[in-house]
């Protein structure tokens, strides 16, 4: 929300100057986002051409000599063609920063001939588009002084970052109010607009709705003979400060009245309009041409104004391009209508339509100045454009029930813990526009018609803490307890922190992708169904929730390849969507590797084969990431299982599922099938993994949270290695199992180090060698002890998997 400080002094009466207004504001919780105050107008001075000759070199070029008022007359070259001895207007020093043209002046040498400044045009000083010639003002302008002052160019600028549930301060008015009730100023009231009527409007309106609240109200005038012609220099200055682009008298009083009174209007061309309106729902494949000179289609969900050549806008959102007012309208009708929030935001954001009156009617107006809003912009119309006004149709409005709330005094202290005293308490909500009654230590309240966003004492306590100054509040430190604090985040915050911390850890970066992906990367992930694809994606290739964080990743690392980054390893911890409920949104720690980026590093084999980096990673990498993320959450990895295979996006021989027992599935592991990377347009040695973080079974509550003593062996560890030859069908994982189960008390550690599959060691069979770790605990182990293990290992091997000793 942007205003000038002179047009928000039209509406206060204050003396505070615009560093006190601008803390005042953010005090009371209308935050300042931006001030601008002009400076850079301020180097332009008042100048007048006391010659102007011919350039010697150029036939459209005069060179003249000004006065700016400090002393001897400067040259200028300037190629104007309103140029002339006599003339005043705004000039610019060398040296001057023209934001017009966004460059700084130096002194130039014009075809021969120095120029030591600028005579400036209107669009130079982003005053207008106009560049015709320099300004051209009147003779008795002060030379020397500032052009700023004078043009009124020098008035600040101030932006607040309103929040949804302040509809009351979209207007220049309703931030004055607020100001006045803190105590900074009095608020200005305008005497109820006067004027004479003739006849009815002869245009009737019909609310044909199934829904009344879909337009509450409605409030139509004819103005008769009116001149639309460009409207005032000061109504123009104010709306290009704010950022809007005058168009014509008629159109710019709606747009003032928008940003003064936060009172949307709209305006038709009566001759374009045929017969009597109406308002309601769209038709089905109706379209409309709006004033954005865009075609929009509309249906029953969208409320239109229509007459017997169909719509002539979209009700509170955007006019239509046929019924708009131009310099040849001569009888204006002006609409002041109620609107559902609900329904204008829905529409809007449908139609992706974003304009200043949806801004506001989505938020909430005043209902009470639908009526006094088309009076005062009327008197605008008759000041600035002369007419005839017409008695104003009105149609539907029922009058504002104003919401009653209880309010205890004592809750202002309950909430906030600020000491307010009741007479203060009702002097603040009675400054803002509320109505107390009764008396005592509970009151009741009527809330204003402006004030939509106000249900509950809750909000009138907010109300009286802005306003006696949220910087009261003292800080005072959290309170002590004897006892331990329980933990403050949940079971899923706690694992998701140590999910990336652990992938971290393992040299992987993390990243953010869209939860929005084409559809057919959805379906390609498992997902795609009408439930996740999105009513109004922001682009047309992110139509769907992604089922996977793995086609966001697979693409990240491919942008990066294409960059000159093969090497890459990303993850990211967040969530994924299986369906459209509140279950189905899964918290996933999911990765990728690409290249060589493995943990023992990236790099050519020659740079760092000694620590094992250089190959391309394969599914084992990814299979590490995956168990990294399950024992940084906590979980026994005792417990956890491996299948071969996984979703059909990974390849059939090179992936795995990880278990905990038989029905609860942790994640999936593997490289990528090529038809996946191939679908994706990804390429390059690529592996990855998804660990549902939500999956994890809590762990049971210890009776204590005091950790046990450290316990470490005294003895040496023993590493020994077996190599077994088994069937090719044996899955490795089953002889770590069946070696770790031969003695868990003395068998620390079983790590699979060489596959070897060859005629040597018959048809149908691999040799897999496996180091065992063995920890002694009570005492050294004899040659007897490491012989006795050693016959349960193979033992429980040859048991559990049919292998044999390699010979």
């Amino acid at each position: 929300m942007k205003f000038t400080l002179s047009w928000l002094k039209e509406h206060l009466e204050t003396d505070a100057g615009l560093d006190e207004i601008c803390a005042r504001l953010t005090e009371i919780g209308l935050e300042v986002e931006d001030v601008d105050d002009k400076a850079a107008f301020k180097p332009f001075v008042i100048a007048r051409v006391v010659s102007a000759e011919k350039h010697p070199q150029a036939d459209r070029l005069k060179v003249l000599m000004v006065d700016t008022g400090s002393g001897a007359p400067v040259q200028v070259v300037c190629g104007a063609p309103n140029a002339r001895a006599g003339l005043v207007g705004a000039f610019a020093a060398p040296g001057t920063y023209v934001p017009g043209i966004g460059m700084t002046l130096a002194v130039g040498n014009i075809r021969g001939v120095e120029s030591h400044g600028m005579m400036c045009s209107e669009k130079e000083l982003q005053i207008s588009d106009s560049h015709d010639g320099i300004i051209d003002l009147p003779e008795d302008a002060p030379v020397g002084q500032s052009y700023a002052a004078y043009a009124h160019l020098d008035d600040p600028l101030i932006e607040i970052n309103l929040t949804p549930n302040r509809p009351d301060c979209t207007s220049i008015h309703g931030i004055a109010r607020d100001l006045a009730a803190s105590g900074l100023g009095t608020l200005k009231t305008r005497p109820a607009p006067s004027f004479a009527v003739e006849g009815e409007t002869p245009v009737k309106l019909t609310l044909d709705l199934d829904d009344p609240k879909l337009c509450p109200g409605f409030a139509l005038r004819l103005v008769r003979g009116v001149r639309n012609g460009p409207s005032p220099r000061w109504m123009q200055q104010r709306l290009l400060a704010i950022g809007l682009r005058p168009i014509n008298a008629l159109v710019d009083i709606t747009n003032y009245m928008t940003f003064d009174q936060g009172r949307p209007m709209h305006v038709f061309d009566a001759a374009k309009v045929k017969g009597n309106l109406t308002v309601r729902r769209a038709r089905e494949g109706e379209t409309v041409l709006a004033l954005d000179q865009r075609e929009y289609k509309l249906g029953p969900n969208n409320v239109v104004i229509a007459d017997e050549n169909g719509i002539e806008s979209i009700g509170g959102i955007m006019g239509g391009e046929h019924s708009g007012c131009d310099e040849n309208t001569v009888d204006v009708l002006i609409e002041s209508a109620l609107w559902d929030p609900m329904n204008i935001a829905k529409s809007g954001r449908a139609l992706g339509i974003i304009t200043d009156a949806r801004y506001r009617f989505e938020r909430g107006v005043d209902p009470e100045y639908m009526v006094p809003g088309l009076e005062r912009t009327t008197e605008l119309v008759l000041e600035l454009c002369g007419g005839t006004p017409a008695k104003a149709e009105i149609v539907g409005y029922k009058g504002y029930e104003p919401k009653i709330v209880d309010f205890p005094y004592t809750e202002v202290k309950r909430l906030t813990g600020l000491d307010v005293s009741n007479e203060e308490s009702s002097t603040i909500l009675t400054r803002l526009g509320f109505t107390v009654s009764g008396s005592g230590e509970r009151v009741s309240v009527s809330v204003p018609s402006w004030r939509p966003d106000v249900d509950g004492k809750a909000d009138l306590v907010e109300e009286v803490m802005r306003i006696h100054g949220v910087d009261n509040i003292k800080p005072a430190p959290l309170e002590s307890h004897a006892a331990v604090n329980g933990k403050i985040l949940t079971t899923l915050q706690i694992r998701s922190r140590l999910a990336k911390r652990a992938l971290a850890a393992r040299g992987m970066l993390e990243a953010v992708t869209w939860s929005f992906i084409p559809e057919d990367q959805a379906k390609l992930f498992g997902g795609g169904s009408p439930a996740l694809k999105l009513a109004n994606p922001i682009a047309a290739e992110m139509s769907d929730m992604r089922p996977s964080l793995l086609p966001g990743l697979l693409s990240a690392a491919q942008r990066n390849a294409d960059k000159g980054y093969g090497d890459v390893a990303l993850f990211e911890v967040s969530g994924t969507y299986e369906n459209d409920r509140p279950d189905g949104q899964r918290r996933v720690a999911g990765g990728i590797r690409r290249g060589t980026a493995s943990l023992a590093g990236a790099g050519r084999a020659w740079s760092n084969a000694a620590k094992g980096g250089g190959k391309p990673v394969d599914v084992f990498d990814a299979k590490a990431d995956a168990l990294a993320v399950i024992e940084a959450c906590g979980l026994p990895m005792g417990n956890i299982q491996i299948e071969q295979g996984g979703p059909e996006w990974y390849h059939p021989g090179r992936s795995g599922t990880i278990k905990m027992g038989p029905k609860v599935v942790l994640g999936y592991f593997g490289e990528f099938h090529p038809l996946t990377l191939e679908s994706l347009d990804v390429s390059g040695a690529l592996c990855g993994f998804e660990v549902y973080v939500d999956a994890m079974p809590e762990a049971k509550r210890k009776a204590t949270r005091t950790k046990p003593a450290l316990e470490l062996s005294p003895f040496q560890l023993v590493r020994r290695d077996f190599a077994f030859v088994v069937d090719k069908a044996v899955e490795a994982g089953a002889i770590v199992k069946a070696a770790t189960g031969a003695d868990r008390k003395l068998v620390t550690g079983v790590n699979v180090f060489d596959i070897f599959e060859g005629a040597s060691v018959g048809d149908g069979k691999k040799s897999v060698a496996i180091e065992v770790q063995i920890q002694p605990v009570e005492r050294t182990l004899t040659d007897e002890d490491f012989e006795a293990l050693t016959q349960k290992i193979v033992a429980s091997v040859m048991k559990f998997t049919g292998g044999v000793l390699r010979s």
